[in-house]
């Protein structure tokens, strides 16, 4: 079994490079098997972030070894919160929130990945038809002013107070200080409409926009 370190962000290869050069020296999106404080470790460049960084798949025995080592070094613990919060200011879809069952890559906006000159795949035909017909939903940016934050699952309304759609995933931004969300919501919907989410009762006030929330680092 193994254990995945992500070192994310402007100096984790810097950080890294105190630990293992050839770790911090993996290319971006390019896997390499690396030795590490003596384990054998499957190290790629990518990550989920919008930062640059590596991703280290480590023996679990060795783990903890690897682990104490890259925060000698000057990484910083974080848990999967801090990488959820990061991911959606970089507008990246997360499994079972914008991507998953029921969920077509058309809706998610994630045409780009499809290889339509493919001659056959599981589902080219049901997502041609959909691209034919046109999307039932789609996913977009809302911001929203304060810090409280529209979870997944909250109702999206617009400015004639209409159902139009769900927040998907939702949270405080501290890059931008103010809340941020991503919703499917009808195809109509555009940037810069204004909309409302009921929370728990008390409508709050949003702006559909662009994703990323914030720029992707380079």
């Amino acid at each position: 079994t193994r254990a995945v370190i992500a070192v994310q962000g402007p100096e984790a290869r810097v950080v890294v490079a105190k630990v293992c050069v050839e770790a911090a020296a993996v290319k971006r999106f390019t896997v390499e098997e690396v030795q590490m404080c003596g384990f054998s470790c499957v190290v790629a460049g990518t990550g989920y972030t919008g930062e640059d960084g590596i991703e280290i798949a480590v023996p679990s025995n060795g783990a903890a070894i690897v682990w104490n080592a890259l925060c000698e070094a000057g990484a910083i613990p974080a848990g999967l919160g801090a990488r959820d919060t990061l991911r959606l200011e970089a507008g990246f879809p997360l499994h079972g929130h914008e991507l998953g069952e029921g969920i077509s890559s058309l809706q998610a906006g994630l045409e780009w990945v499809v290889a339509w000159n493919k001659p056959n795949f599981h589902g080219r035909a049901a997502l041609l038809t959909e691209k034919e017909r046109g999307v039932s939903r789609r996913l977009v940016g809302i911001t929203i002013p304060g810090r409280r934050p529209a979870r997944d699952g909250t109702r999206v309304l617009d400015a004639a107070g209409n159902e139009i759609g769900f927040i998907s995933s939702g949270n405080f931004s501290p890059s931008l200080g103010h809340c941020v969300a991503m919703a499917f919501v009808k195809p109509s919907t555009a940037v810069g409409d204004s909309v409302s989410m009921d929370v728990r009762g008390t409508l709050i006030e949003g702006v559909v926009v662009a994703t990323p929330f914030v720029a992707k680092k380079k």
